[in-house]
């Protein structure tokens, strides 16, 4: 009996882990914030080295009140509007996906903190496979 509930928690730890593994995330960076600023953004690449689709549930901060998966895009007129990723955004399989100024991003709200250059804050990304995946952010004007 034993025996099994320690195969049991190997599989599962070797199967947490090969998931976490196919996750790389690169070129993340916050964009600095005044002090009185009620908002920022998170940018960063994210690669799924993995055989099948990765979906971003979500994010967390202890830097924000509210931590959300947003989209910008163009509309009628030009007007740039952004709107949340209910459903989280699929990293496809071998590929990847980018949160960059005028896409993607991750949305900080009711900050707790100033958001100064050459500051970091620590950011948890919520996988559907891989888990949670907590990353340092670095704090810079742009890139």
């Amino acid at each position: 009996m034993c025996l099994k509930i320690f195969a049991a928690t190997v599989l599962a730890l070797s199967t947490v882990g090969s998931a976490r593994a196919d996750i790389r995330i690169e070129e993340a960076y916050a964009r600095a914030a005044m002090p009185s600023a009620p908002t920022a953004a998170v940018y960063l690449e994210l690669h799924n080295d993995g055989a099948e689709d990765e979906v971003l549930l979500g994010a967390s901060s202890e830097s924000a009140a509210k931590t959300m998966l947003h989209g910008s895009s163009e509309g009628a007129g030009g007007v740039m509007t952004m709107t949340a990723h209910q459903g989280g955004v699929v990293i496809p399989a071998g590929s990847s996906h980018v949160f960059a100024p005028g896409g993607d991003h991750v949305m900080l709200m009711g900050l707790t903190e100033p958001l100064d250059v050459g500051a970091t804050l620590g950011l948890t990304l919520s996988f559907e496979r891989a888990g949670e995946i907590r990353i340092e952010v670095p704090v810079e004007l742009s890139r």
